[in-house]
């Protein structure tokens, strides 16, 4: 990786991408199978031994999902959350070492300490480890607090990676009326930061040593990505939502700013342009880009074989607004093919995953959400 002044150096963008991929329906047979039922609002999706699920609820609920779909009572040991809109509890990983610590991260809409007299929310990430029996949480630990608190309910980000090197990249949202702080470095919104696993900036951030500059930022210029993976080319990649159109994939490098809301392929809601167009030197292009918006939520890369040696290396996006599943096709870093599945489905995908044991699964957005498994 990049790290400090050389990663400053930013990409060449003097001209648009070119023209997307159009969408196109699959020509693939493909269903899903049920595992379980009756999740409220289901955000983030992780995999425990034996075969067992990890199930954040955004209203506020942490649940283990036995294989045979039965789930367990909520887990004690919550902090704190701003639940109302899009915020509560959001996201929810593993750490590589789970077998070992139990260790898990997961981030959430936090808000202000009125004993403090603050006001607002922001999007944080904490540490726990998973008690013996996974009842309860234990050893919670916030490791990263969004500045500044907005009074918002809305463009959260809040998905969660970790690199093979242990540090954690976090995505952050505008917060919707605050989108010109995109283009800030002294504030965390809009941005994609990278962590430490026990907290604060990870070593050989981009920004580390520039003043005035908060040294967690990896990226910036983003609008509300609620979608990010570790590429088999060894990079992070993100989604995130544009306004009318424009959803982006991007693949964030360190110190590089992604436009937003300066550069775009969407435009207001209701018509009219958005700051300058869609290119401005100095910031970069996506991969890939949607218009109209799919609204997507959940990112996986398959790399096993369970669907034909045709689909791995594909990447799976979920879509809100359309209820189905797009499966991307790359070449040489980038899309060739963008097909979607399961349009009949009628249900919003929140969360896309490849489970350990390399079938791909999927969270459904309602408040009777399903954790489904894509057969084919």
């Amino acid at each position: 990786m990049q790290t400090n002044g050389a990663a400053l150096a930013q990409g060449a963008a003097s001209g648009p991408s070119v023209n997307p991929v159009p969408p196109v329906a699959t020509r693939s047979q493909v269903s899903v199978q049920v595992v379980a039922s009756g999740l409220r609002h289901p955000w983030g999706l992780a995999f425990l031994p034996g075969g067992h699920f990890l199930i954040t609820e955004r209203p506020g609920r942490l649940r283990v999902v036995a294989p045979d779909g039965r789930m367990g009572p909520p887990l004690a040991g919550l902090p704190r959350l701003a639940v109302g809109g899009q915020g509560g509890l959001l996201d929810v990983i593993t750490d590589a070492d789970f077998a070992r610590n139990r260790r898990i991260f997961f981030c959430y809409s936090e808000p202000a300490s009125p004993e403090r007299g603050g006001s607002g929310n922001s999007t944080a990430l904490a540490s726990a480890t998973l008690a013996p029996g996974a009842t309860a949480l234990q050893e919670v630990t916030v490791l990263f607090s969004q500045r500044p608190k907005v009074a918002s309910q809305l463009h959260f980000g809040c998905r969660i990676v970790q690199a093979p090197d242990g540090n954690l990249f976090l995505t952050l949202g505008e917060r919707y009326g605050r989108k010109d702080d995109a283009q800030g470095l002294d504030n965390h919104l809009g941005k994609v930061v990278r962590l430490a696993p026990t907290g604060g900036a990870a070593p050989g951030n981009p920004l580390a040593d520039r003043a005035g500059a908060l040294p967690e930022i990896w990226s910036w210029g983003h609008r509300n990505p609620q979608g990010a993976a570790w590429g088999p080319d060894g990079r992070l990649w993100i989604h995130e939502h544009g306004a009318q159109g424009g959803d982006e994939i991007n693949r964030p490098e360190p110190g590089r700013n992604y436009g937003w809301p300066v550069i775009t392929y969407g435009e207001n809601y209701g018509g009219g342009k958005i700051g300058v167009g869609t290119a401005k030197p100095g910031m970069e292009q996506p991969l890939h880009y949607w218009v109209p918006s799919i609204a997507p939520s959940g990112m996986a890369f398959l790399t096993s074989d369970r669907y034909g040696a045709d689909w791995r290396g594909s990447l799976f996006v979920g879509s809100l607004k359309f209820t189905r599943l797009h499966r991307l096709e790359l070449r040489g870093g980038r899309v060739v093919r963008d097909e979607y599945l399961l349009d009949s489905l009628g249900a919003r995908i929140r969360d896309v995953r490849q489970g350990s044991d390399g079938w791909i699964y999927l969270l459904t957005d309602s408040p009777n959400g399903q954790l489904l498994r894509l057969a084919h």
